[in-house]
């Protein structure tokens, strides 16, 4: 098979397994099987892509033509194969914690929740290996609208309010500020496709880059930039698998990646320099990158808590892209595979704490780590990567922002790192300590862990967070091809 049919063939696997699960919808083992051969097969074909996309190959394929000169069409370049590894990774990992979850918890629609989940990822493989701005649109808006059910999953008055804001913010946003860009983008410069240097350096003054970069940051709502955040924590309610797939696995992700994507490829870090920068966007997303950090420390439930600190670490990249800088540019790639595996672990340990003890505010926490010891120490190697200490992936990501703020003397970026650097730690070092150097209260018994697939799915992922620093070698020179290093 040529790498262009590979590509397809990532696009079509996930969307294959959806057929397969509803048909084994009545034996949930061979559901179950089904969606992990699925997620392994799309791990297999994706990882398959590397050694071409790394040789500066750019496999791809059409999908259709939608108008003349307008095609749906997958490109895989260094940025989209870094997405597309995240998420064929942890869909692996994520069945597995999902299937202890759902049954450790005794959930309804388990059926459902495996084809959204199928479609979550499909969609984000076609946002991942989008060749231009429509087709990255078309499967943006399908993430939106797959995700919608995993967010009402419980049925309740509180789970229909949360997916109303989900939809509100998330289809409002980009019909009202991304779907104008995109037309603008199209009449400006004549095409939609992701170029090298990107596609509208000449064709704009500083004035009209500056009003359409506003349209495409503030229109990609799921990257949660302020005051487009409220969607995030409002879908808390939802299961906890269904918390990491929002967080790590697909739809924030999505959005930071379309904020990088965009910057790289339609404007162009060096012609948007050339035009004046992004100085307003570098402090928008400082803003968010405090205030949600200030929040999270003031957040007693666990999960609203990692909401804000994920509305905090998506700034992050952000920001990073704003700067225009190659090592920025790198940091924000870095991060966007940090941030990943470092939350996913978070969530992950958050969802067993409520399956296995019943608990949900930090609160309730003293003592824990002597019953749930796995658990809440896969929690600290999340926590202490998402600060960026050594030795974590949070830390490469984190040096290479700093290196790319430091280069522009923008001490606006430095600052905001540091300021938020610090509330991380204020926020999750309290955790750590309450979880293993506190008494338990003795109506707490002896405890004990979770469903041993959601422990090992937690290990793994936390495993990963030591890995990526000290085998950082793959996500640098993805992230260096991408600024064509």
């Amino acid at each position: 098979m040529t790498n262009g049919g590979l590509a397809l063939a990532a696009l079509c696997i996930p969307f294959a397994g959806i057929a397969l699960v509803l048909l084994a919808r009545r034996k949930p083992d061979l559901r179950e099987a089904a969606t992990f051969a699925t997620a392994a097969m799309l791990f297999f074909v994706v990882v398959s892509l590397a050694p071409a996309v790394l040789a500066g190959e750019r496999p791809s394929a059409t999908l259709f033509e939608m108008l003349p000169g307008l095609q749906v069409a997958l490109v895989v370049e260094p940025l989209g194969w870094l997405f597309a590894a995240v998420a064929s990774t942890l869909w692996v990992v994520s069945t597995a914690y999902s299937i202890g979850y759902l049954r450790g918890n005794g959930e309804e629609n388990q059926t459902r929740f495996f084809v959204c989940f199928a479609g979550a990822i499909g969609a984000a493989i076609g946002i991942a290996f989008a060749g231009n701005l429509l087709t990255l649109f078309l499967f943006y808006e399908l993430l939106t609208l797959v995700t919608y059910p995993l967010v009402t999953h419980h049925g309740t008055d509180e789970a229909r309010r949360a997916g109303r804001v989900y939809l509100g913010v998330l289809l409002g946003t980009s019909v009202v500020f991304l779907l104008p860009a995109i037309i603008a983008t199209w009449v400006l410069a004549g095409t939609l496709d992701f170029r090298t240097g990107g596609i509208l350096g000449g064709r704009v003054d500083a004035t009209a880059a500056a009003i359409l970069l506003a349209l495409f940051m503030f229109g990609i709502g799921k990257a949660a930039l302020m005051p487009f955040h409220r969607w995030l924590p409002a879908a808390m309610v939802a299961p906890t698998p269904v918390s990491a797939l929002l967080h790590a696995v697909a739809v924030v992700k999505a959005g930071v990646f379309c904020v990088v994507k965009v910057i790289v490829y339609v404007f162009g870090t060096d012609a948007l320099a050339a035009l004046g920068g992004a100085g307003w966007l570098t402090a928008v997303a400082a803003f968010t990158l405090v205030a949600a950090s200030a929040v999270a420390l003031r957040a007693d439930n666990l999960k609203r808590r990692l909401a804000y600190s994920t509305v905090s670490q998506l700034a992050y990249v952000t920001m990073a892209a704003s700067l225009l800088t190659p090592a920025a540019i790198m940091g924000a790639a870095l991060h966007l595979v940090a941030h990943a595996f470092g939350k996913i672990t978070l969530f992950f340990a958050a969802g067993s704490i409520y399956t296995a003890a019943h608990k949900t505010e930090v609160s309730q926490l003293d003592g824990i780590g002597r019953a749930m010891p796995w658990t809440m120490g896969a929690f600290a190697i999340g926590a202490l990567s998402m600060i960026g200490l050594p030795p974590l992936a949070g830390f490469v990501s984190k040096w290479f922002i700093l290196t790319g703020a430091m280069a522009t003397r923008d001490w606006l970026a430095v600052g905001a790192l540091a300021a938020s650097t610090l509330l991380n730690a204020a926020y999750f070092l309290p955790i750590v300590w309450r979880a293993f150097f506190l008494p338990a209260p003795e109506r707490d018994g002896h405890g004990h862990e979770a469903p041993a697939p959601m422990v090992i799915a937690q290990a793994l992922t936390a495993a990963a967070c030591v890995a990526l620093f000290l085998f950082p070698g793959l996500a640098i020179a993805f992230a260096r091809a991408l600024i064509g290093g």
